[in-house]
């Protein structure tokens, strides 16, 4: 017996008041799919995302790891011959996810960082070694050379929830 799923309206309708308001001007023509640098590397298939998006499918996007495999490039935004702001939608739809308590790894471990020192990326003692050759402080003038920024940046963290959002603590 195959494993039919059922469409859901109300879940397409929420993408759409939410910003995705192109989401149904999408006619699977595959553009997006074709021209995207993630998709030639993994089996991300933009169009697929979509489709499911069109359809409600929460329940096949969600949790999904194809959601997290787009690198917001905007190519897909720039060949689509319907101008369907696909990334917006992606991320769009990565924020549903992480209301829910989706989020891959990776991307947790890149809010980490940010939660905890205002960085993406971790100030390593190779970027400090890079950084004094090039002639530059060591420690770049932002809020980790400033204790009082830096515990301002995390009260800011706090108070907008954003280390429930990715399970800090």
């Amino acid at each position: 017996m195959a494993n039919v799923k059922e469409p859901n309206p109300e879940f397409a309708d929420q993408v759409i008041k939410a910003g995705g308001k192109s989401l149904n001007l999408c006619y699977q023509c595959g553009t997006c799919t074709a021209s995207c640098p993630s998709g030639r590397q993994t089996a991300f298939r933009t169009r697929k995302l979509i489709r499911k998006a069109q359809l409600g499918l929460k329940e096949d996007i969600l949790p999904s790891d194809d959601l997290w495999m787009c690198t917001t490039c905007y190519t897909c935004v720039e060949r689509c011959p319907r101008m369907v702001d696909i990334t917006d939608i992606i991320i769009i739809l990565r924020n549903f996810a992480v209301k829910e308590g989706y989020m891959a790894d990776s991307h947790k471990k890149t809010a980490s960082n940010m939660m905890n020192t205002g960085h993406t990326i971790p100030l390593t003692d190779d970027y400090r070694n890079m950084r004094k050759k090039l002639g530059l402080s060591e420690q770049p003038p932002t809020v980790l050379g400033n204790p009082k920024a830096l515990e301002d940046w995390k009260k800011i963290m706090k108070i907008t929830g954003f280390d429930k959002l990715i399970g800090g603590k």
